[in-house]
């Protein structure tokens, strides 16, 4: 095996990039970049500490990363597992990024910064869907934005309604849960009950 282990051996196998890769970089909001993060439902966040690196999805309505300023962003945090991973990463080490995606474009953002966490009342109140408010709002520092070529969108064919895989032939979570636990928790009543357990917790 051939290990790459300096940025001179990287460099003589890719070489450098042009102009475009460089020249769509901004360390703001830009208007285009705007309308970008206006239009998706989803995004990934990346977060990284003591532990390691982790990487979360987070979704709701497009437009459910609010622009405060051009140099700052807020996201509430909606309810999920309460293992709030990302959000201890957060407080020990405050560097994040983003990674934005839009259903049917090619076009995927990518925002890195530094963060933290509030609950302050009125912030949260801010943020509240079907008069529930998230406990905490991530409220992040942009240093670096830009958008990303679709070759990754292309080749996967994502947006593709004819490649959607059929959920019938994937493991469920209530059978992911019962292998893990020895049947502890999980299971049939697991997989059954979950779509209403959501309905009702989703935000």
């Amino acid at each position: 095996m051939s290990v790459i282990a300096t940025i001179e051996q990287l460099e003589a196998i890719y070489g450098y990039p042009g102009e475009a890769s460089t020249v769509k970089v901004a360390d703001r909001i830009t208007p285009p970049y705007r309308v970008l993060i206006e239009r998706s439902p989803f995004a990934a966040l990346a977060t990284s500490g003591p532990e390691g690196l982790d990487c979360s999805p987070r979704g709701d309505p497009p437009g459910f990363v609010r622009m405060h300023d051009d140099k700052t962003l807020m996201m509430p945090d909606r309810r999920g597992n309460n293992r709030v991973d990302s959000l201890r990463n957060i407080v020990r080490d405050p560097r994040v990024a983003l990674l934005f995606l839009i259903p049917g474009s090619g076009s995927t953002l990518r925002i890195n910064g530094r963060a933290h966490v509030s609950a302050d009342p009125a912030l949260l109140s801010s943020f509240k869907m079907e008069g529930k408010a998230p406990r905490t709002v991530i409220v992040m520092n942009v240093h670096e934005v830009y958008f990303q070529c679709a070759r990754a969108i292309v080749r996967s064919d994502l947006w593709n309604p004819d490649k959607r895989v059929d959920p019938k032939t994937l493991p469920t979570p209530g059978q992911i849960l019962a292998e893990m636990s020895e049947d502890r928790v999980g299971g049939e009543q697991y997989d059954r009950e979950w779509p209403e357990r959501a309905r009702q917790t989703m935000w």
